[in-house]
């Protein structure tokens, strides 16, 4: 494993890096002041994102994406991670993977538009009554013939407003275990519009401003056999086998943002001067930079690694699981230490440093709370004792 990046990823880094910050961040303050991501400026930004070679990076050349190995690509994450959520994610947009897991007919339907900025799609698993426990779904999909019907309600469901269609998982039976009882999921697409499906407006959000998240109703939605994503009962495993980076996604958005507001905290205390001296000739402000720096570089090698493992197809879950959970306690310390460090105005939205405050709230909670995470970190350690 080589610890710098090769000429081809520095390319990537260096583009993505100049693409957010000439085409992103100008409009951050509209988006953070009015929490809504006009549709124009998306279609604005958009085909900038695509001459540039960065929308729907993360899909493989043979589908109109950029190939980009799993390593790269989290290097091309971080630095679209510096910017603010709804840009980047919407502007820049990197369709699910569970998409390559469609027939043929399928990927025409919902893939192909997606990679060329046509559609939108979204993922719905979480439940009021099931969040980290997915096997805990009420929602329903009930065979009638030749169809399925659904019922149930998804909420937390990210940016539905906008998405075309949802990839919905839903409780298809259950079957016998050692351990009781457990819920047989099966995947769907359910196409915006389709009778029974309603997408009702979300919660207000203290992180992410003008990323939306929405409620998805189901009542009596009917759908065709050929909805279903995978196999019947097999949602889980189309998960699993499409879903796996998705931690490791999340770790390198948060170190590009933990990254951005060190810089900022680095510059003013190198500039800012109090009792006749510069704030960083104070111990309580150097050290609070040097352990930043510690943390910021640990977490970059547990992500790098991650990734790379993942290439080479040894990584586990606990790999994937330390990556998520440092990097994103990382991003917390790193923004309140940086907010410190500039005082009073760390909490001025002139700069970008109370927008990351917040932001970095939700990392430790989706995709696996810290909680869940150090569950798998230790299931691993203990499985090979017996524990």
């Amino acid at each position: 494993m080589h610890f710098a990046p090769t000429e081809e990823q520095q390319m990537i880094i260096d583009t993505t890096r100049a693409f957010v910050e000439k085409e992103l961040y100008p409009h951050e303050a509209l988006v953070e002041r009015t929490g809504h991501l006009p549709m124009e400026l998306i279609k604005e930004i958009q085909p900038k994102a695509m001459a540039a070679g960065l929308y729907a990076a993360n899909m493989p050349e043979e589908v109109g994406g950029a190939g980009l190995d799993t390593l790269s690509w989290l290097m091309y994450e971080k630095e679209l991670g510096r910017a603010n959520y709804a840009l980047h994610w919407t502007c820049v947009a990197r369709p699910s993977n569970i998409l390559l897991a469609g027939s043929d007919e399928q990927r025409e339907k919902y893939l192909y538009p997606c990679i060329k900025g046509e559609k939108w799609d979204c993922l719905a698993m979480t439940e009021p009554g099931a969040g980290s426990d997915l096997r805990g779904m009420t929602a329903t999909a009930k065979e009638d013939g030749d169809d399925f019907v659904l019922n149930g309600t998804k909420h937390f469901i990210s940016h539905a407003d906008i998405a075309d269609f949802a990839i919905v998982f839903m409780a298809t039976g259950e079957e016998e275990t050692p351990r009781g009882k457990k819920k047989l999921i099966t995947a769907f697409f359910v196409d915006k519009g389709t009778p029974g499906f309603t997408v009702r407006e979300g919660y207000r959000n203290v992180s992410h401003r003008g990323y939306t998240n929405a409620v998805l109703e189901f009542d009596n939605c009917r759908l065709p056999r050929s909805a279903v994503l995978g196999e019947v009962h097999k949602g889980f495993q189309v998960a699993n086998d499409w879903l796996g980076a998705t931690r490791l996604q999340v770790a390198a958005t948060s170190l590009g943002r933990a990254e951005r507001a060190f810089e900022h905290a680095l510059q003013y205390s190198a500039e800012r001067k109090q009792f006749g001296q510069q704030i960083s000739k104070f111990q309580g402000v150097s050290f609070k930079l040097a352990d930043m720096a510690l943390e910021i570089k640990a977490a970059n090698l547990l992500t790098w690694e991650a990734g790379w493992k993942f290439d080479q197809g040894s990584v586990t879950e606990a790999d994937m699981s330390m990556a998520k959970l440092k990097a994103t306690e990382v991003l917390a310390m790193v923004a309140d230490e940086a907010i410190q460090i500039h005082g009073g105005m760390g909490l001025m939205d002139e700069l970008p440093l109370e927008r990351i405050w917040r932001d970095a709230r939700v990392e430790r909670i989706w995709e696996g709370t810290s909680e869940i995470q150090r569950h798998i970190i230790s299931r691993d350690l203990l499985r090979p004792l017996g524990g």
